[in-house]
């Protein structure tokens, strides 16, 4: 009997407060019917699924982004194929244009309800909003992991990504090493493409305690959305309305492009620190020209295909679900060139 075929057990483990201390949620047994939740809480694979295991079938993996409208899910999806093609997988990446949760929410529970998926990764557009459907994949039979933005407190199984509010620290940390004369008193302007998502409060959370002690007063994070010329416009008008800035940052690559166009527009880049977040084609431009001090990389095609293979091997192989650390690079003019585009 191949290991494809056999039982696997898996020791139960609840959700961490770090993103990368989770791992596998319960242990896989087989079931009978459609209802394939535990009493104990513990994960019971879909009888579907084991079917498909033992037909030696493709496995079908999903990666629900919160936009793929947005460039940062290009790399992301470049990732995934990747990992689809080595493995043998069928693999897509779907989501709703514009980040709606409700719109996120109503297809994976449709991906759930046709039995239409073998694995699935979530990016949540709402960390709320999305609870309720991860624990309905999970309780369906479906192995169901975050990727991208964390949602610890959910029925995840496992997160693959990066460490946000780690990042967002340490964001914070770097910008005031670039800060450019006396900062006390002054302002610091904060974007985000999406100030309502999980991954926006995590960053941001992080960067007010990285920046905690420094003397600066935070303003934001203003909500830009992530279409370019109304984002810029958006931040244009914030930014006239403000004085005694001493820095601006993005929590992600729009934000970053939009705040970073802005900057180099008024002509203050010499005495305005900027810091930003992934690295858009747009975003090395205002590196190297000096308007952004750095940016960090993390990694998008990584967790793309990490996220597939995470999946792919615990179905395959009964390898426990672990968080994968995509990391986090500071991308500054020194390294620009050492580092890949992610759009």
């Amino acid at each position: 009997m191949s290991p494809r075929t056999l039982l696997r057990s898996l020791t139960a483990a609840a959700a961490a407060a770090a993103a990368l201390s989770l791992t596998a949620c319960g242990a896989i047994t087989s079931a009978d019917s459609g209802s394939v939740g535990s009493d104990d809480g513990s994960f019971t694979l879909a009888p579907y699924i084991q079917q498909r295991i033992d037909d030696d079938k493709p496995i079908r993996i999903k990666l629900s982004y919160h936009d793929p409208s947005l460039a940062f899910a290009t790399p992301i999806g470049a990732g995934m194929k990747k990992a689809g093609k080595e493995l043998g997988a069928e693999v897509s990446l779907i989501g709703p244009t514009g980040g709606d949760a409700a719109k996120q929410v109503s297809e994976i529970q449709t991906l759930i309800q046709q039995k239409a998926v073998d694995g699935l990764a979530v990016s949540s557009a709402s960390s709320d909003a999305l609870k309720p459907v991860i624990s309905q994949a999970y309780r369906a039979g479906i192995p169901i992991i975050s990727f991208n933005t964390d949602n610890p407190d959910s029925q995840q199984m496992g997160f693959v990504g990066q460490d946000l509010k780690g990042s967002g620290k340490a964001q914070a940390e770097q910008l005031r090493k670039d800060l450019k004369g006396d900062v006390n008193g002054k302002s610091v302007v904060v974007f985000s493409v999406d100030t309502g998502a999980g991954w926006s409060h995590d960053r941001f959370n992080g960067f007010k305690e990285g920046l905690d002690g420094s003397g600066l007063k935070i303003v934001g994070p203003v909500n830009v959305g992530n279409e370019p010329n109304s984002a810029y416009n958006t931040v244009e008008s914030t930014m006239s309305g403000q004085s005694g800035v001493a820095a601006v940052v993005g929590l992600d690559c729009c934000s970053t492009t939009a705040a970073a166009k802005w900057v180099a527009q008024s002509g203050k880049a010499d005495t305005i620190a900027m810091g930003g977040f992934d690295l858009l084609t747009q975003t090395t431009e205002y590196i190297k020209s000096g308007v952004l001090d750095f940016s960090i990389s993390q990694n998008p095609a990584e967790q793309g295909y990490q996220a597939v293979k995470v999946l792919h091997d615990f179905l395959t192989e009964g390898t426990e679900i672990k968080g994968v650390d995509t990391g986090a690079q500071f991308v500054t003019r020194e390294n620009l060139a050492d580092v890949a585009v992610e759009d």
